[in-house]
């Protein structure tokens, strides 16, 4: 008969623990060996996060047993907390897996301990060092001797605003598929309605596929319910709206328009669950000041100020200018969604990034340089999903056209370099202005594409002064060649 195997709450009840031979010889290969280093955390602990148990080291001398597991649920994890501070342990390093290290870190958080979040990557794998014991205990060795970096994490509030908006933006992604799958099914009938409104899911096309929901099928009755704001005629949606009406896709998209709603309720819930979250942060707006108005400013830029389809349905960018103390939605560019997204990842104090290049390389938005004797032998861009990053290099697209100077600047660089690379260097130089303004408490005057155009003319006028002196040369302006 099979032996039954025992889940991992059962085997920690039975109180097992490493063999001693297993111990011994961890004990050698990892505790007996002296690096030579600078110790900066001398009570440092490592827990190797798991999914059903943690498995924990504390220095050698603290506990007889200075390696133990606990598993993952809240009794044992605040079982391990008490354990850590029992053995005068102040600061843990354990690494981001998943989201299994989120309720332990709180619970350590709470006890008052310094946790640690690191990056997988700063503590690769060794030769032979594969099993939980050993990344415990190699994570304590690490932290005790200071070699891990401790990842940016915002305050609780702003976690409460970032878990809302994330939902959020998934939410809009399931409306944005529901479009989607209504607009098929129009075109599976033949219903042409894409072709003669530009987007269904505005009021004309919605109010046409509630009709056709409700049992309306006469194109001249679903044809008055265009919007004045139109410009397909009468007769185009009329035509466009003559297909084989379906029964079974007809039913396909009333629940799909279910589906619909349901997000559009979502989205609502969203909105003022979040309006509450940000009315309780405190103001950063020095004496109260709203300075000028943004639309005002937009406006006279040349920039749309008609809200995004998606834009949250209460005055967002009012709340932002006085949470962030700047408004970064002048910033050509950014509008009031991902001055949303900076604030949700980041808060409104970055005092924890020392300079704007620190901030840039968290981003992910500068080159990973590989440097052997002084020299660079590589130099290569790193995959990231940092929302921020994500946010800017959108914000950089929508410069193309736009007649500013970080307009003119993106254009210059989509001259000298590759599509993606024009827009991380424009990102870069996006985060590097966000930092600016959010540290600083400045507002940002955009000094139009002419003023670009000058500055360059004059650095290239420079570069061919200084080329020409090196040639016996002089470069003279073509308003004094005739004099010469």
């Amino acid at each position: 008969m099979a032996k039954r195997k025992i889940s991992t709450f059962e085997r920690l009840q039975q109180g097992s623990r490493l063999d001693r031979r297993e111990r011994r010889e961890l004990q050698r290969r990892l505790s007996s060996s002296d690096p030579g280093l600078q110790v900066v955390h001398s009570d440092a602990a490592g827990i190797d996060v798991g999914n059903a148990s943690h498995f924990v080291s504390v220095p050698s001398g603290r506990d007889e047993h200075p390696v133990q597991e606990f598993g993952s649920w809240t009794a044992d994890s605040e079982r391990l907390t008490a354990w850590l501070v029992s053995r005068g342990i102040r600061t843990v390093a354990m690494q981001s897996t998943g989201v299994y290290w989120v309720a332990l870190y709180e619970i350590l958080e709470q006890a008052g301990l310094e946790v640690y979040l690191v990056n997988a990557r700063g503590t690769k794998n060794l030769p032979g060092r594969k099993s939980d014991v050993q990344e415990c205990q190699w994570l304590m060795k690490l932290h005790t001797y200071g070699l891990l970096r401790n990842s940016f994490r915002p305050p609780k509030q702003i976690r409460s605003i970032r878990t809302i908006w994330r939902l959020r933006e998934r939410i809009v992604a399931d409306a944005g598929r529901t479009v989607q799958q209504m607009q098929k099914a129009l075109t599976t009938m033949n219903i042409q309605l894409a072709n003669a409104i530009s987007d269904i899911s505005g009021v004309t096309g919605m109010a046409i596929v509630r009709a056709i929901v409700q049992g309306q099928r006469d194109p001249q009755e679903l044809a008055k319910l265009r919007n004045w704001r139109i410009q397909a005629s009468h007769e185009e949606i009329v035509h466009s709206l003559n297909g084989n009406w379906r029964p079974d896709v007809v039913w396909e998209l009333a629940r799909v328009l279910e589906s619909y709603d349901f997000c559009q309720k979502q989205i609502e819930a969203c909105d003022w669950e979040l309006q509450k979250c940000l009315a309780v942060l405190p103001d950063r707006m020095a004496g109260g000041q709203t300075g000028g108005s943004t639309e005002a400013c937009q406006a006279k830029r040349g920039r749309s100020t008609k809200p995004r389809k998606n834009q949250p349905r209460f005055d967002l960018r009012t709340e932002l200018r006085r949470i962030l103390g700047v408004d970064l939605t002048r910033i050509d560019g950014i509008d009031v969604i991902i001055a949303q997204v900076i604030l949700s990842e980041l808060g409104p104090d970055l005092s924890a990034f020392p300079n704007e290049a620190a901030f840039a390389s968290w981003l992910e938005l500068v080159p990973r340089r590989d440097i052997t004797g002084g020299k660079v032998v590589r130099q290569r861009a790193r995959e990231s999903k940092n929302r921020v990053a994500n946010a800017l290099r959108m914000a950089a697209e929508s410069l193309l056209r736009s007649n500013s100077y970080l307009g003119a600047r993106y254009r210059q660089l989509r001259a000298r370099m590759e599509g993606q690379a024009a827009v991380k260097a424009m990102a870069h130089y996006l985060a590097r202005l966000v930092y600016r303004l959010m540290t600083k408490g400045q507002e940002y005057i955009d000094r139009g594409a002419a003023h670009f155009e000058h500055k360059r003319q004059q650095r290239e006028i420079a570069n061919l002064t200084r080329k020409a002196a090196k040639l016996g040369m002089v470069v003279i302006p073509r308003e004094n060649a005739c004099t010469h």
